[in-house]
């Protein structure tokens, strides 16, 4: 069973999450009303999956979501925020967040992104991320995030490029020729070299280190 803590400043949202989750057989765990307490639980609590707010006070979700990764790296964040385009989840997604969830996401959804998140994959569509990356990422004047992708084989920079793209696995082997399990297994490769958590941090890579720049 998927262990969750949820971590949000409203009262409301909390038990309404807590209600939604549970119904689905979904264990939550604790509730945090701000970023300090957020920390604090995961720490102690150790969930498989934290639902962050974005703005609490104390501490903001991103300074939080920084903290637990370090601190529990084996847990997944979930970054809730009122607009799609947060700037914040932007940011969020670069320090190891495994995706974002919009507050008025329906309960279906809801049960089924925890589930997602805690079987360790991500829970955003590359294509979301994308947007993201391409609306926020190395902001004039911004030196870009230093990665050393010198670890890669040519195979395995041109697959990241097209992963970078955000191509499943499937669509990769079509454009490059190659069966999906050779891909799945350079994918595998390339995430332990870069010591990517996942496609929505690969993503972000990709677009910081300028294999992949918007509009590409």
């Amino acid at each position: 069973m998927t262990r969750v803590l949820i971590a949000d400043d409203q009262a409301l949202v909390r038990t309404g999450f807590t209600m939604i989750l549970k119904a689905a057989g979904i264990d939550v765990v604790g509730q945090a009303a701000d970023g300090l307490e957020a920390v604090q639980l995961a720490r102690s609590l150790r969930p498989d999956v934290v639902l962050m707010d974005i703005r609490m006070p104390q501490l903001d979700g991103l300074e939080a979501t920084r903290r637990v990764l370090a601190d529990v790296p084996e847990t997944r964040v979930i970054i809730l925020t009122t607009f799609d385009l947060d700037r914040y989840v932007y940011a969020a997604l670069a320090a190891g967040a495994s995706g974002f969830l919009l507050k008025d996401v329906s309960p279906e959804h809801l049960a089924a992104a925890v589930t997602l998140v805690g079987t360790g994959d991500a829970l955003l569509s590359p294509s979301i991320t994308r947007r993201l990356v391409q609306r926020y990422a190395r902001p004039e004047g911004e030196t870009p995030v230093p990665a050393d992708l010198s670890a890669l084989t040519p195979r395995e920079l041109e697959v990241f490029r097209h992963v970078g793209r955000g191509l499943s696995n499937g669509e990769i082997a079509d454009g490059l020729t190659l069966s999906e399990a050779t891909v799945k297994t350079h994918v595998a490769r390339i995430f332990a070299k870069l010591e990517l958590r996942d496609r929505a941090q690969a993503v972000v890579v990709a677009y910081e280190t300028g294999l992949i720049r918007p509009g590409d």
